[in-house]
Order: structure tokens, then sequence, then C-alpha cells
């Protein structure tokens, strides 16, 4: 998720009360062919490709009611179930992971987070995460806004890097949430799309929702057919084209388009989602973009790059920013404006 609130995410994250939970997936008919072991982490996209393969060892991974190999090739209409370990947040511990602090002081935390990095604990990802560094740097974060993410206001997907605010104490973290909620906060994103985007500005006003058949995925939902209203929840992103690129790819001449996109709502994966739908996906997005990327990429380049809001003591209104990782500026130097 680039971004998401507490509050927008409440149906996705409430406490976990077992131990596991139950998955289900439908195979496509453009997916037929694949391994399971590959099919499954294409399709739970935050677990490694050894987390899946023990699981369909343990027997934890059913083909149509019945266990399978990892070397099955799956069939079209084919019901993958998978039992995944759940990870209590609360058991998060402090770890000593190198934090970019862009600004603090007694009420909040601005960082720069990395591509690659977890925000908060998960299925799989025990440790490591953005969570744990914090409680590091400022333990007495433990239990502000919930024992699950201690500090958190909005939260990143594992591959965006960029701004993220975290929250020192309660009455931080109740003005924080207010502000997102009323959408005051001001949110850039720079991301590298394919194509030529044409206009050059624009706006995306497009609902999203869960999709209906692969639930990891959002997707933009149509109108109810029946009621007209819209199935999904409101969407907007204005997009900026800062700058027309072309280069020689493995599969050759391609053109791409480095975009400032400026978020009004906090939906699940909503710039990655959007820019899909408008039939110029994300440089690096395997999961809403080419399944084959024209430029090698181990992250999706999708940067949050300017964060404004107001300090909760002062109302001081301040802007932050923080610059290109040097990995996303290299892939524009090899370009030709």
């Amino acid at each position: 998720m680039e971004e998401q609130t507490e509050e927008q995410t409440e149906e996705q994250t409430e406490e976990q009360t077992e131990e596991k939970a139950q998955e289900t997936f439908t195979v496509q008919a453009d997916e037929a062919g694949q391994r399971l072991d590959r099919w499954l982490t294409a399709a739970l996209p935050d677990r490694s490709r050894n987390e899946v393969q023990r699981w369909i060892k343990e027997g934890a991974v059913t083909v149509d009611g019945d266990a399978a190999k990892a070397s099955l090739k799956v069939e079209p209409g084919q019901q993958i179930g998978v039992v995944i370990p759940q990870v209590e947040a609360s058991r998060a511990q402090a770890q000593d992971i190198p934090l970019v602090i862009i600004y603090e002081d007694d009420d909040l935390l601005v960082i720069d987070k990395p591509a690659g990095m977890v925000v908060h604990p998960a299925p799989g990802h025990a440790d490591g995460t953005l969570v744990n560094a914090i409680l590091h740097h400022c333990p007495d974060i433990r239990g502000v806004g919930g024992e699950r993410r201690p500090g958190l206001v909005h939260r990143l997907d594992k591959e965006t890097s960029g701004l993220i605010v975290v929250a020192k104490h309660d009455a931080a973290h109740r003005t924080l949430q207010a502000q997102f909620k009323a959408r005051t906060v001001h949110k850039e994103y720079l991301a590298l799309v394919e194509g030529h985007l044409d206009p050059p500005q624009g706006r995306i006003n497009a609902p999203i929702g869960r999709h209906p058949v692969h639930r990891k995925q959002q997707t933009v939902l149509p109108d109810d057919p029946v009621t007209g209203e819209p199935a999904g929840r409101s969407a907007v992103t204005d997009y900026t084209v800062l700058g027309y690129y072309t280069g020689q790819t493995g599969s050759g001449s391609a053109n791409f388009s480095l975009i400032r996109a400026v978020l009004h709502t906090g939906r699940t994966h909503q710039i990655r989602v959007h820019m899909a739908w408008f039939k110029h996906p994300i440089v690096g997005d395997t999961l809403y973009g080419f399944r084959r990327q024209r430029i090698a990429l181990s992250r999706h380049f999708l940067h949050a790059h300017t964060l404004r809001i107001r300090l909760p003591s002062s109302g001081e209104e301040r802007t932050f920013t923080a610059p290109l990782p040097v990995k996303l500026q290299r892939i524009l130097d090899r370009l030709e404006r």
C-alpha cells in the first residue's frame, strides 16, 4: 500500500485471534502451466518462495482440496488453498536497525523508509520491520495508537521508499490521525511509468476495492449495475508529467514518463492501481504491471517524496522531502530525456 491510514484500513487490520489464517485463490486462464510454488509466491507477494515451498511440504497448501507437490503445473479454475501462519505483532521486539530520520521532536518522527523494509510485523515478517527499528530508537512508543503498530498513523508498501510519519505519544497520534482523516495532509510521490503519458497532467477519479478473484490485489471497480452506486471506495489521484524518457531495453526501444502523483485519498495500492488502470503501469510493478519488465528493477519505481503536515504541539505547517534513492536516480540517468 503506498499509503493507508489506520482507520481507512480497519477492515484489513483487525486483530488476529487465531494463529493461522486460511486463504483461497483461483487460477486464471493466463496463469496456466506455472509451477505451483511459483504461482503461489506471485499470489502472495509479501512471502518468499522458500516459505511457500515449506508450506507445501508441510501439507498446508491444497489444490482443489488435495495436497500437491511444488512442481505441480496449475490449471485454470483450480482452487488453491493455503493455511498461512499469523504473526502476533504484540511480540515485536526492539532491534538496532539504522533509520534515516528526516525530522524529530517530542511529538513525532519523520523517517525516510528504504524499499524492501516492511512497515510492521506481518506473516513472513516477524522482525526486521520499521516497527522493530522504531522500538529500539524510541522505547516509550510501545502501545501508542495500539500494540500491533505502535506509533504508526499511515503505512507504505514494502517496496515503496520514502516518507512516513510516526507519533511518539497518544495525543500526537490522535492529532496526526485526524489530519489524515480530514485529508489535510499533502502527499506527493515520484513514479516512473510505462509509456509517454498523455495528457501530461490530469486527475484519475476511479473507485478502488478488493479484486473479486485475486484477493491480495486491489482494482478499479465499476458501478453497481443495479443501483448505479460505486462498488469501490472513492479514490482520487492527481498526476503531472515531470519528464518524458526513452531508452533501449531488452525488448527494444521503450518510452517512459516520470510523474509526480498527489494522493487525495489513501486506498490500498492506490497509485499502482490507478496507473495500471490508466494503461501506464509503474516500472518494476510485477503485481499490477507487466509480468516481464523492460527495466531490470528489484522494486517498483515509486517513492514518497513530499509530506506536508501540521506539527501536533504548535500547529505549524511543515513540509518534508526525501530525495529520490540513488538506485532510482541511476535508472533515470541511463535513459534519454
